[in-house]
């Protein structure tokens, strides 16, 4: 695909697209700095899962085992195998769905190349075990959203009103994950996976 610049046998149409061409670099170079600058968690803030602690003490405890597992051909990576242990290790947490609230989470993970695709069915609002490579791949689950918005920019060249977009970013959360201690204390804080 050629991108070559159009040639117009006009004077005055050559400076119009060259403005153009200028305003659409402008935008793009615009553009291209709210996709880097964007942060990698969710910026939107999200309420607190509605579960006490007396309802968490007194839950059934419900262990997580795949619906599904799909082998792989690869073979696994010995030089990642301390972090494998640590991914699989078993945590609590809860689960929460915040597009559908009160809906099941069906997710696949594949935590590292030569193991296992597996399908999983997390309950949403309850204490549940699963392993850490779960929980985390439960927390990241947001989506960026593009938004445009009508600016007015007078021209400086004194031509008029010129009316654009320009893109806003917004981080949405879709799918959350809360840790849960089994330590009774007042100073319990939150603690990440």
């Amino acid at each position: 695909m050629s991108t070559e610049k159009p040639k117009v046998s006009s004077g005055f149409a050559q400076s119009e697209v060259d403005k153009a061409e200028k305003q659409f670099e402008t935008f793009d170079k615009n553009l291209k700095e709210l996709s880097s600058n964007r942060p990698m968690q969710p910026t939107r803030q999200t309420e607190e899962y509605g579960i006490s602690q007396r309802e968490i003490a007194n839950s059934k405890d419900i262990y997580l085992k795949p619906k599904r597992r799909i082998g792989s051909r690869e073979k696994f990576n010995e030089n990642f195998r301390s972090q494998y242990e640590y991914a699989k290790e078993m945590v609590a947490f809860i689960a929460e769905h915040k597009e559908l609230s009160g809906e099941h989470i069906e997710i696949w993970t594949k935590p590292f190349p030569g193991l296992a695709a597996e399908e999983w069915i997390v309950p949403t609002s309850k204490p549940v075990y699963g392993p850490r490579y779960l929980a985390e791949q439960i927390k990241r689950k947001y989506y960026n959203r593009l938004i445009m918005k009508e600016n007015v920019t007078t021209s400086s060249d004194g031509m008029g009103t010129y009316y654009g977009g320009m893109a806003y970013d917004t981080t949405i959360a879709r799918l959350d994950c809360h840790p849960v201690s089994d330590r009774k204390s007042v100073f319990m804080g939150k603690s990440s996976f």
